[in-house]
């Protein structure tokens, strides 16, 4: 993992947050890119350059913020960008050449019922880069434990994995797989591939309506550093963030963070 990037908001957690992704790159030896994106409209003929304006002290906003924690050996770079959130996200992603983007559940919502607010909520529900979502004030520690949970172990792009493979690497990281079986699943949705079995220390079937409620019903047994979740069309969140908000009585997990992957099949 070489590059991590971690937007930025103005929620009362991103002091910790940013301290958690500082401590996360530094065990991984990842560069960070601290950014902040933009979007302005204005009315046409305005004499006052906005966008200017904007980008400074969007940028000075930035500088605070890391000037605040510890930044320790992490070589960490400061930018903003202007433009419509998840196309912008995705091209700055696709041209920094992002591995995995660290995500706090909300990052401006002050909605105490909230879990992931909606600019979180939109970028793991519309693009494809591997995220990290981590609990609020939650304080790095080593990932030894990793709960993967999928209801079909097909797996036609083997680089979707590559997230995994550097936490196995760096942490030494031990990954228990959950194959959720549920009503409409196919025989060949629980036959491993030999890529799932090359990372996988144990392998489980439980059937439930839901990927969701398999993990509710048994992330407790394995309690695990780091649940890892799929993302698919149709797939473990598609039906809580159909509206891009989730709201803690839906989805609420503060003892670990959760990676979403993407473009396994």
């Amino acid at each position: 993992m070489k590059n991590i990037l971690v937007p930025v908001g103005s929620s009362k957690n991103a002091k910790s947050h940013l301290q958690y992704a500082v401590d996360f790159a530094e065990a991984t030896g990842a560069k960070l890119y601290v950014v902040q994106i933009y979007n302005v409209y204005t009315k046409a003929g305005t004499m006052i350059k906005i966008d200017d304006i904007l980008e400074r002290e969007s940028k000075e906003f930035l500088e605070r913020h890391v000037a605040e924690i510890d930044a320790k050996d992490v070589e960490i770079i400061t930018k903003t960008f202007k433009g419509k959130l998840i196309d912008t996200l995705e091209l700055v992603c696709k041209s920094l050449n992002v591995d995995l983007i660290i995500l706090e559940p909300r990052t401006n919502s002050i909605k105490d019922e909230v879990f992931l607010g909606k600019t979180s909520g939109k970028i793991i529900k519309q693009t494809n880069i591997p995220a990290l979502i981590v609990p609020e004030g939650f304080v790095f520690k080593p990932i030894n434990s990793i709960l993967m949970a999928i209801k079909s172990a097909i797996i036609k792009k083997e680089e979707a994995l590559n997230p995994l493979h550097v936490l196995i690497r760096d942490f030494n990281a031990k990954v228990n797989l959950l194959v959720v079986k549920t009503p409409i699943y196919k025989k060949e949705d629980t036959i491993i591939t030999e890529a799932l079995k090359a990372i996988i220390t144990s392998s489980r079937e439980t059937e439930n309506a839901t990927t969701y409620q398999g993990v509710l019903e048994h992330y407790k047994e394995f309690n695990p550093d780091l649940l890892c979740v799929v993302r698919r069309k149709r797939g473990f969140f598609s039906k809580l963030w159909e509206k891009n908000i989730v709201l803690k009585k839906d989805f609420h997990i503060t003892s670990f963070p959760v990676l979403v992957l993407s473009g396994l099949k």
